[in-house]
């Protein structure tokens, strides 16, 4: 295997002198951090135990005990981990993620998910001299379930890893899969345990290229919609790290550090267990899917001595947008391909009321405005709990059983966001659509992002009907509306999209090869060129085609095209272009990411709530709400409910349809 670590051995390695030079870094009073941590993190592991050895026979000490004396806090965490054998390091992780009150069921999963035969049997082993108990013993007490019972599976250490591929073996164990599954009512969580926990990585990597012609889908898609709870998160890490284990460990990585606080423990762990195997891979994976490199991520959430020695493990920051090494071009390569084969289930939230009568409705709505005070409750049960088709019939019924116009009751009725929400829900998708496409641009200022978000995401049909439905609120089309309130190549973008011109064939092979080319080759001309280039194939192409473009675009230019935009672009145009990537490969995770944006961080952007929340409820939330939790380790329906309050949340959390 080749060596794709950041700490070798070093070179001149001396345990006597090394084991003399800590004992003088903690001599007297206060300790000199610096020269332990530029010692400990430039000698291999193998090399720290020969220094823990010459300490004990040097000095009658226990080096361990003396670190543990002399540091503190997540420096000597750091440290001291660093000390320990991996194994020894693997069977404390699980031990302190078992002991006590409550389990930490992520550490579980991601150590057991992420190691080899042999290292799960040396912590075994480990885990028995160190504690005197057996490993799976106290996990099986811990945990419940399908959960448990995956996990003793994985602690065996019997996954097959001869090279070997059987292709009827392969196409069996897909359609195994697929029959347990998607297939049927229910599903047999056994069949899943049994394929995805005993065969070889070479192989399921197989088995999932071939489930995904048989359901036209991932293994991913299915595992969210077959599974739930901590046993849908192992399968899906398990997957992940058959996938590719640098690049989970570059998402296990990214998410311990995002947002408020930092998951020392997490970027600990895998920063020690990683730095002698494949942390360059992990750097490459990072950059690949965050666009910042680990290096500046840890630079900015860590500090002091513990940044340092941090850093020192990362082994060096990488340029943003430079060449893949070939791991992350593959990876790159294999997540395009993945985005072309597979035809996601859009799931909705909001369905249908069975028994539907409009008249019924209409009159409880005007009983919930009439008089002093209004009935918000019996509003919000009318109107989150019905589809938009069957809202226009109670909107029709209402004029013509009481005269009365249903959104002049409602806007005076109501107030604010709640207001908005509600009046939101009761237009048309296109009168929504034009609406906010009018709020966006009316008033001093642009919201850019807004104008983006909906030409980028809505269908040729539904941009026509927007556009119609501007004209008939507004008297003026949408285009010279764009064209009045933004300019240059921004605003050519803008237009484009708007003529709801892009194509709607599959994907040609031979075009999209062409199509790649002609992308890098633009990625060397002057930045007016590169745009005009990058906006004739990605505001044009299909959406299926442009998959099948940004994959060769890795092979004719061994880089991301997420990146090439990130890196060479700016403003409203590189928003946009990016925007045109991530809804191509991902849709669902693209509006997950603008829902995470509008309520992270002080204050709350409503319109771009309420937008999101009313036009994807009856489309795909419920893939929406998936793509929240995996990526943002919280529940959409949790982050609602921190960052809003009252009727406003009472609604948007029905829209919602669930807690994950």
């Amino acid at each position: 295997m080749v060596f794709r670590g950041t700490i070798a051995d070093a070179p001149d390695f001396d345990a006597g002198a090394d084991a003399e030079a800590l004992y003088s870094a903690m001599k007297g009073i206060g300790s000199d951090k610096e020269a332990i941590l530029d010692l400990v993190t430039s000698r291999s592991n193998a090399q720290r135990q020969e220094v823990v050895a010459a300490y004990k026979s040097s000095f009658g000490k226990d080096l361990i005990e003396d670190l543990k004396y002399e540091l503190t806090g997540k420096f000597e965490r750091l440290i001291v981990s660093l000390m320990r054998t991996p194994a020894y390091h693997d069977a404390k992780e699980i031990h302190d993620a078992v002991k006590g009150a409550g389990t930490n069921e992520r550490c579980l999963m991601e150590v057991l998910v992420s190691r080899t035969n042999k290292q799960m049997h040396d912590m075994v082993a480990a885990y028995k001299d160190a504690y005197g108990r057996d490993i799976e013993e106290d996990v099986m007490a811990d945990t419940s379930g399908h959960f448990k019972k995956m996990l003793v599976v994985l602690l065996q250490g019997t996954r097959d890893e001869a090279g070997v591929v059987d292709a009827d073996l392969v196409e069996q164990d897909a359609q195994d899969l697929y029959a347990a599954g998607e297939e049927q009512w229910g599903t047999d969580e056994a069949k899943f345990i049994m394929i995805l926990g005993n065969r070889s990585v070479t192989h399921l990597r197989m088995v999932f290229d071939a489930y995904e012609k048989i359901a036209e889908l991932s293994i991913e898609d299915s595992i969210k919609s077959e599974l739930s709870g901590d046993f849908e998160r192992l399968m899906l890490a398990v997957v992940q790290c058959i996938r590719s284990v640098p690049m989970f460990f570059a998402r296990r990585l990214y998410k311990s550090m995002k947002g408020l606080g930092t998951a020392d423990n997490t970027l600990i762990r895998i920063m020690i267990c990683r730095s002698e195997i494949d942390m360059l891979d992990i750097r490459e994976c990072f950059r690949l899917r965050y666009e910042k490199s680990l290096y500046n991520m840890i630079k900015d959430d860590t500090s002091g001595d513990y940044k340092r020695t941090l850093l020192n493990l990362c082994g060096g920051d990488d340029d943003l947008a430079g060449e893949f090494f070939p791991e992350a071009a593959q990876i790159a390569y294999k997540m395009w391909e993945i985005s072309s084969m597979t035809k996601v289930q859009l799931r909705p939230t909001v369905r249908p009321a069975s028994d539907f009568d409009p008249a019924a409705d209409a009159q409880a709505l005007r009983k919930a405005m009439k008089g002093f005070g209004t009935d918000e409750d019996a509003i919000i049960d009318v109107v989150a709990q019905r589809s938009n088709a069957q809202r226009q019939e109670i909107r029709q019924t209402f004029k013509s059983l009481l005269g009365r116009d249903l959104m002049k009751d409602l806007k005076s009725e109501l107030s604010k966001n709640l207001e908005r929400l509600i009046i939101g829900l009761m237009l048309t998708p296109a009168e929504f659509d034009a609406k906010m496409m009018r709020k966006a641009m009316e008033g001093a200022g642009t919201d850019e992002h807004a104008l983006i978000e909906i030409l980028v995401t809505r269908s040729n049909e539904q941009i026509h009907a927007m556009n119609a439905a501007y004209k008939d609120a507004y008297k003026k089309s949408l285009e010279d509306a764009i064209q009045s309130d933004t300019s240059g190549h921004f605003c050519r973008i803008l237009v484009s999209l708007t003529q709801g011109a892009r194509e709607e064939d599959p994907a040609d092979m031979e075009r999209a090869m062409a199509d790649a080319q002609e992308l890098a080759d633009a990625c060397n001309a002057d930045s007016d060129d590169m745009e005009m280039k990058f906006m004739s194939i990605l505001c044009t192409r299909s959406v299926q085609h442009l998959r099948k473009v940004f994959q060769e675009f890795v092979k004719c230019s061994n880089k991301d095209i997420e990146q090439i935009i990130k890196k060479e672009m700016s403003g409203d145009v590189k928003n946009a272009f990016y925007a045109i990537v991530r809804s191509v490969k991902n849709q669902p995770s693209y509006f997950a990411d603008r829902l995470y944006k509008a309520m992270k961080g002080l204050g709350t952007d409503d319109r771009a709530l309420i937008r999101i929340m009313v036009s994807r409820s009856e489309v795909d939330l419920f893939n929406i709400r998936k793509e929240f939790k995996e990526t943002h380790d919280t529940s959409l329906h949790e982050f609602i409910q921190g960052d809003t309050s009252g009727d406003y949340r009472k609604t948007l959390q029905i829209l919602c349809g669930g807690e994950d």
